[in-house]
């Protein structure tokens, strides 16, 4: 059997905030997609990477969360390094969102 290998021309970041029981963690992910046209925003999860930035007691922190967003650029080429692909952040397919 022979499987494809799609081309991914795309990717999305994100530092993601779980707070449960207490708890709060910080991770950084980026999921690479095809993007084969300018209309094509379809998330593949095959190609999702992340990596845990803060696992502590405690509650969420604006001041945490700018300074994580200070190094998440940094930590998303990291994990874009270790897969073999690359973020073009002058080239951004859509404006960068907060949630």
């Amino acid at each position: 059997m022979h499987i494809k290998r799609v081309e991914r021309h795309g990717v999305s970041v994100m530092l993601i905030a779980t707070s449960e029981e207490g708890q709060i963690r910080y991770e950084v992910a980026v999921s690479f997609f095809p993007h084969v046209s300018d209309e094509d925003y379809a998330i593949s999860y095959d190609a999702y990477f992340s990596k845990v930035l803060f696992d502590a007691k405690g509650r969420r922190s604006k001041k945490r969360e700018q300074q994580l967003m200070e190094t998440m650029q940094q930590e998303a080429d990291s994990l874009a390094k270790e897969a073999n692909g690359k973020i073009y952040w002058d080239r951004p397919l859509i404006e960068a969102r907060r949630g």
